[in-house]
């Protein structure tokens, strides 16, 4: 199958006709691929329909971005349909309770699959936005294969991609959403590890670029890029393939998931297999 990692810039809309253009034209460039991944908040972009004040305003834009989730699902569920492929949607704010989670949702050509929120808050999410985690991780059966979500912080905690790989889980999505380089390179070097040592496809999709008018997301940096273990099946340096830093546009490859299997079986090295004997390892002293 091909895959499509976006590097996504955020821009300002006068109305939802003008988003619409836009999702429209990306899913369009991409075209030929079978999966297309959005980033981690790239949904913010709609806070700027509620006008300068609201997009400024860290709980107004939450609420801005809240209200539109019917149409944006409409439109990937159209754009799904149309293209024939897989979606993951740029994620960002539900309100199914008094506060909102952060929600990526995956629609695939028949309709919607699923949606995955994120579980581990960062500080800023914690401390700053009051955005809280979810209820736990999933697994999505796909004609692709069997695919699971860890937006962002979740990649950089190894018991949660080990949770998706142990349920069988072939490929990760890892919408990511970073202002700082330090901050890309966290979830990269996360990213990167997760596929290390569940053996699998790791895909990042990052925001990219500066937005003046949105505090929440005013720096975005960082690069698309498509992970594989490097264990004898894939390049050797575990990069399938990726783009250039902050540079906007889509990221593709054409990706075998059948040899994920095969790394898991007869790879120079199998951490999956054999990431039960670390559990079992104890100190000594």
């Amino acid at each position: 199958m091909r895959i499509a990692a976006a590097a996504y810039p955020i821009d300002w809309f006068d109305g939802f006709a003008d988003y619409e253009a836009k999702l429209s034209r990306w899913v369009a460039d991409a075209a030929g691929a079978d999966l297309l991944v959005f980033p981690e908040y790239g949904a913010m972009e709609l806070a700027s329909l509620g006008g300068r004040q609201a997009a400024g305003d860290l709980e107004a834009s939450l609420h801005e971005v809240g209200r539109h989730w019917p149409r944006v699902r409409a439109l990937h569920l159209r754009l799904a349909a149309k293209h024939g492929c897989y979606i993951l949607g740029a994620s960002g704010p539900v309100f199914d309770g008094p506060r909102p989670v952060n929600r990526a949702v995956l629609y695939g050509p028949e309709g919607f699959v699923g949606h995955q929120d994120k579980q581990v808050m960062t500080r800023f999410e914690r401390e700053e936005w009051d955005v809280t985690g979810g209820p736990g991780l999933r697994v999505f059966d796909t004609a692709l294969g069997r695919i699971g979500v860890l937006i962002c912080y979740d990649s950089e905690f190894p018991l949660l991609g080990r949770l998706l790989a142990q349920a069988g889980v072939e490929l990760l999505l890892v919408p990511s959403c970073t202002d700082t380089v330090a901050g890309f390179n966290r979830v990269r070097i996360g990213a990167m590890a997760r596929a290390l040592e569940s053996q699998c496809v790791v895909v990042q999709a990052p925001t990219v670029g500066p937005c003046d008018w949105m505090p929440a997301l005013d720096e975005n940096r960082g690069r698309a890029a498509i992970y594989g273990p490097p264990d004898g099946f894939w390049p050797e340096t575990g990069i399938i393939a990726e783009g250039g830093m902050d540079r906007p546009g889509w990221v593709t490859a054409d990706v075998d998931l059948s040899r994920v299997a095969h790394s898991r079986r007869h790879g120079a090295v199998l951490p999956h297999a054999h990431w039960p004997e670390s559990e079992s390892v104890g100190l000594i002293g």
